[in-house]
């Protein structure tokens, strides 16, 4: 596996024709990003920064790769271990507060359901801290990712 791996994505704040930020209340939160050979995803602030509800915000964004990290670590980590998950599931959740005067992501959980249908129980379970371990984005932020998983036979 290569050392180092690089991504790229051009953002565009296609609100911009709508109007200026002459007036912090009124402008389009409105952007979108293009990774190429990739569907656009269109985004917009939370709605709490005065942005647009039905469209993906950065904060939904961060807990999904996390969540998303997780699970691709798990299956993978099940997969080498001979475990045959046959379903799995996130409910995750991040809190954002006041810490150190700014306001940031104070933890994530996550919250995965699994169904294995052949394997150890117990060693499934036990693969959840490890897959937290190798999860590249859990590794690059600066608050606790939480994981309270549950392991089912199918």
């Amino acid at each position: 596996m290569a050392h180092e791996h690089h991504y790229a994505a051009r953002l565009v704040w296609t609100g911009a024709g709508r109007r200026s930020t002459k007036d912090y209340r009124s402008y389009s939160r409105e952007y979108q990003v293009e990774i190429e050979g990739k569907p656009p995803l269109t985004g917009s602030a939370d709605p709490t920064f005065l942005g647009d509800a039905s469209k993906h915000n950065p904060e939904d964004l961060l807990v999904a790769s996390l969540s998303a990290c997780h699970m691709l670590t798990y299956l993978a980590e099940c997969a080498r271990a001979g475990i045959d998950v046959v379903a799995y599931e996130d409910r995750a959740s991040g809190k954002m507060a006041f810490k150190d005067r700014k306001m940031r992501f104070v933890e994530v959980t996550l919250a995965p359901d699994v169904t294995i249908a052949a394997g150890d129980l117990a060693q499934a379970e036990a693969l959840h801290a490890k897959a937290h371990d190798g999860c590249f984005i859990a590794s690059s932020v600066n608050f606790p990712v939480l994981h309270t998983a549950t392991v089912r036979r199918a």
